[in-house]
């Protein structure tokens, strides 16, 4: 039987082969250029979606008080926002500028002065002589110490300002996402539809569940490691203004830094403590010990009872998550991690129980009676 072979076929395939590869070559190519365009701005919206969804209870729990008045209650909680950025910002910058000035006009006039260090620092291993060295030199001349190690100096002094210049911006994100958070809060009908309808077409049924999971976790990691780190911060922040500690607002800021990347707070307290028995007497000082000891460890009761809240996912998962986050993307990595495994977790389940699940389907059929023999 032969068979006649038809080149026209041919060209048809090569031709609409051809135009599909133009079509998605051309969607690709959109989609790509779209990215490059708003990639300056996906890190400033993305925390504007986590700030929405953190204090959402807030904003529901306003808006039922004012009758549901959702604009107001959105403008509202946007202000408080911003003062509770702004507030805490002015402040450390007002006492790390006047720490500065005052340090800066104590070494000027020669009044600045460094208390002699204790001979038993000589027996700390690896660092005790050398310190004890510098140490010694630094209270009896300090202008011929601090000569010693200008040069370190000059690379820490460009190295706090290049910090200092990112601080600035990353608070201008800060208050450019918590704007946006404001205009979601308004339109939440809106984001939500767009959210669950977005989440259905990627997952199908268990769309809504997902997102379900995912606000709670973004909560869940909001309350149980930021917040945490903040009531850490200020609570060093305190002890420290209490204990009449110079630059107070800074060593609360590196606090709330050490807290939140789970790096105990003893690291930035435990030297603030010694200087605390240097300079004021025994009794404020164990005081001020005490409080320290508190502060760097309340986060042992404070993460369970906060972080676990709310969210159908064992908290290790969402602790490690949050922590394999930072390390990865910084700060924002902590929700986006802890989402992450938290879904992955959640979809490991399902495909884990949905076998079993249909093995231990009750069997409807009747059962025989039972008679009794006398």
């Amino acid at each position: 039987m032969n068979s006649s072979y038809d080149p026209s076929k041919d060209k048809s395939l090569v031709s609409a082969a051809l135009e599909i590869t133009v079509h998605v070559g051309f969607v690709v190519l959109l989609l790509f250029w779209c990215f490059r365009i708003a990639q300056p701005f996906i890190q400033i919206f993305v925390w504007g979606i986590i700030i929405a969804i953190a204090v959402f209870p807030v904003y529901s729990r306003l808006c039922s008080a004012l009758g549901g008045r959702n604009k107001l209650a959105s403008i509202l909680v946007t202000f408080l926002l911003l003062i509770v950025l702004i507030v805490p910002s002015l402040m450390f910058a007002g006492s790390l500028v006047d720490t500065a000035q005052k340090l800066s006009a104590s070494f000027l006039k020669g009044s600045l002065s460094i208390p002699p260090p204790q001979t038993a620092i000589k027996s700390w291993p690896v660092v005790g002589e050398t310190l004890y060295d510098f140490w010694h030199l630094s209270s009896e001349n300090l202008t011929s110490a601090v000569s010693k190690i200008a040069p370190h100096l000059k690379v820490f002094g460009l190295w706090l300002l290049n910090r200092a210049a990112g601080a600035g911006f990353g608070i201008v994100s800060f208050v450019i996402s918590i704007l946006i958070a404001g205009v979601m809060l308004a339109n939440e009908e809106r984001g939500v539809w767009v959210a669950r309808a977005i989440a259905v077409r990627l997952a199908g049924e268990r769309g809504i569940e997902f997102v379900q999971l995912s606000g709670a976790t973004v909560r869940s990691v909001a309350r149980g490691i930021l917040g945490v780190a903040v009531i850490q911060s200020i609570l060093a922040g305190l002890g420290c203004l209490v204990a009449g500690v110079p630059g107070a607002g800074l060593w609360a800021l590196l606090v709330l830094i050490l807290a939140v990347v789970q790096l105990p707070t003893i690291l930035i307290l435990g030297p603030i403590i010694i200087y605390v028995f240097y300079t004021a007497s025994t009794f404020p000082a164990i005081l001020f010990a005490i409080w320290s000891i508190l502060v760097g460890g309340c986060d042992s009761f404070l993460k369970p009872l906060l972080m676990g809240r709310g969210v159908d996912v064992p908290m290790l998962v969402v602790f490690i998550g949050a922590i394999g986050g930072f390390i990865l993307n910084g700060i924002i990595g902590l929700f986006i991690g802890a989402i992450i495994l938290s879904l992955g977790f959640k979809l490991f389940q399902v495909w884990l129980n949905e076998d079993m699940k249909q093995e231990e389907a009750p069997d409807n059929s009747p059962s025989a009676p039972v008679s009794e023999q006398d």
